[in-house]
């Protein structure tokens, strides 16, 4: 029997009925299909039972990649391998379907990463990942709330977010000591074009460093006062950072690109 260990985030989803309303979420059939973080297999098994064309799963874990093989010999296509260090660009060369119970330790940096590193075209049509409720709550936050900050705005810019469910601990083994959510992603077919993902990543950091104050210090840190961006973009800075909704950073961040040209 394996033991799910700490130091890796391991939770292993047991509860049927979420199993298969996982697999229901995005079309399988025939499609290339990437798991990320497969465990003991128990999500694998319902993801085969939809018939992919093929099934590559990421596991660090050498002993769950060992059980994993002994389980579905052929059926799968198992990279041994922390998936922060996989690029997923050089790995398929038609687009997949992603599922994923992803380590909670590490969620939002995975996350970051596909959005950072996809341009045009996405190596993916869907993702279907489960978070930590709290860090999905903050995914899927809307401007002027208290979860609205850097990650919402990061998430949204390239990607449309619905959430499918929460998913309570005893779902899981061994039981985690918080709620889960499930959340679909699909790629935005128009979005705001920036040179740099790390100039949207500055903008947001200095911006929620002050998430109680208002805006005035950190656009007169990045901007110097400057009055015509505040008279072309509307902005009020008596506002505090969660005021401004999605595409004013975005154009934030393209004004200050405009400015270092």
């Amino acid at each position: 029997m394996i033991k799910a260990k700490k130091s890796l985030g391991q939770n292993f989803l047991i509860d049927r009925k979420i199993l298969e309303k996982i697999v229901s979420v995005a079309p399988i059939k025939n499609k290339i299909v990437l798991e990320i973080g497969p465990g003991t297999g128990n999500l694998t098994s319902f993801i085969l039972k939809k018939k992919p064309k093929k099934l590559v799963v990421i596991e660090k874990d050498k002993d769950l990649v060992l059980k994993l093989t002994n389980i579905f010999t052929n059926q799968i296509s198992i990279i041994n391998d922390d998936v922060l260090n996989v690029n997923e660009n050089l790995l398929f060369s038609k687009k997949v379907v992603v599922f994923g119970n992803l380590p909670y330790n590490i969620s939002t940096e995975i996350l970051s990463k596909w959005i950072i590193n996809s341009n045009n075209n996405f190596w993916f049509d869907h993702l279907v990942l489960m978070f930590q409720k709290e860090v999905a709550d903050r995914i899927i936050a809307e401007y002027n709330t208290s979860c609205y900050g850097r990650l919402s705005i990061l998430a949204n810019w390239k990607l449309n977010i619905k959430k499918i469910c929460d998913i309570r601990p005893e779902s899981f083994s061994p039981r985690p000591k918080i709620n889960s959510s499930l959340l679909f992603f699909t790629p935005k077919e128009n979005f705001s074009k920036i040179k740099n993902p790390k100039n949207l990543e500055k903008i947001t950091r200095i911006f929620f460093s002050h998430r109680r104050k208002m805006l005035k210090k950190p656009f007169n840190q990045i901007f110097n006062g400057n009055q015509k961006i505040l008279d072309k973009l509307k902005i009020n800075l008596k506002l505090r950072p969660q005021n401004l909704d999605l595409n004013t950073y975005y154009k934030l961040t393209n004004e200050y690109e405009n400015l270092r040209c």
